[in-house]
């Protein structure tokens, strides 16, 4: 588990934690950067839709197990739950969710009185050379994702 400040430049704070994460566990490269994607649109959503968590934090903790990467983002809650938009073609944004829901095996969000977690499970293949993370077994990177 991370704690970042909840401002959009944690945003890349986390995208290099988690990718050198997975890198040094012998992720393939476009799973690497898949996850990073996802990381980055479900923060992204935290930081500019969400309230903070105590402290003015959000939480983001990722997993591998069983040749998947489990994310997850943990904020304050909002008024709304989050959900995939049906932007125009001319919007500038609302595309984010979709985005997660592409390139993940599956996804939800979790709400409880403390706020709400948005997590994703994407595919995360091994190159044979990794550290004990991959290929075979769990390893918590940094969390275990907690999922309904």
């Amino acid at each position: 588990m991370v704690l970042l400040p909840h401002v959009p430049a944690s945003v890349v704070v986390a995208r290099w934690q988690l990718s050198s994460y997975l890198r040094e566990a012998g992720i393939v490269t476009p799973a690497i950067g898949d996850a990073a994607l996802v990381v980055s649109e479900l923060l992204s959503n935290a930081i500019l839709h969400a309230r903070p968590l105590p402290g003015a934090r959000v939480r983001v903790a990722w997993a591998l197990a069983e040749g998947c990467v489990e994310v997850a983002v943990s904020d304050g809650g909002s008024a709304t739950r989050p959900r995939p938009a049906q932007p125009s073609l001319s919007s500038i944004g609302g595309r984010g969710l979709a985005i997660v829901e592409h390139l993940s095996r599956r996804w939800g969000v979790r709400t409880t009185a403390m706020g709400t977690t948005v997590w994703a499970v994407l595919p995360a293949p091994g190159t044979g050379h990794g550290g004990p993370a991959h290929p075979g077994g769990r390893s918590n990177g940094h969390a275990a994702v907690i999922r309904p």
